[in-house]
């Protein structure tokens, strides 16, 4: 399988929306399940974040994206969130995805740290997130409600190496 990584174009929503209206992606993100296509839209299309996509067979199979702030004492930082179609999972995609993210915000944005939430029973993202450099900060406690429960998320963040080891 052949992944290429390449930047978000508004053309990219239909197949952004058939990841996003399955129910077991969006059960861990911040969204409602069934989430309509105009929501959908509305997360991509904002030039403030900066939006990578990846692609198998010229469909787009999962982004990352990083969300970037106006605020001029936290421009050093960007939240990040991620989502794969379960099709493509454990192939690869997601690692491909927050490396190339990562490869950005060190080499281009110009971002020292990065943060993510995810939700404390999802151990395959939080693993994913301790490979590509991201630590634990700290657990939200009842923090979202899930499936009919209130479940803690995880704060995890990776600080730019080149400074954290001379910071």
């Amino acid at each position: 399988m052949e992944i290429s990584i390449r930047h978000y174009e508004k053309t990219d929503n239909a197949d952004l929306f058939e990841i996003y209206r399955l129910p077991e992606v969006t059960a861990n993100t911040s969204q409602l399940p069934y989430i309509n296509s105009d929501k959908v839209e509305q997360l991509f299309d904002n030039p403030e974040n900066y939006t990578l996509v990846a692609e198998v067979d010229e469909k787009v199979v999962g982004h990352v994206t990083l969300f970037l702030t106006n605020k001029v004492r936290d421009r050093h930082a960007a939240f990040l969130a991620i989502a794969v179609h379960p099709s493509c999972h454990g192939k690869g995609v997601g690692r491909y995805l927050m490396e190339q993210a990562v490869e950005q915000a060190d080499n281009w944005l110009n971002l020292i740290r990065l943060e993510l939430e995810v939700h404390v029973d999802n151990e395959v993202a939080c693993a994913l997130y301790q490979k590509v450099g991201f630590e634990t900060e700290g657990i939200k406690r009842l923090s979202t409600f899930k499936a009919g429960r209130y479940i803690d998320m995880v704060l995890m963040s990776r600080i730019r190496p080149d400074y954290a080891s001379n910071g």
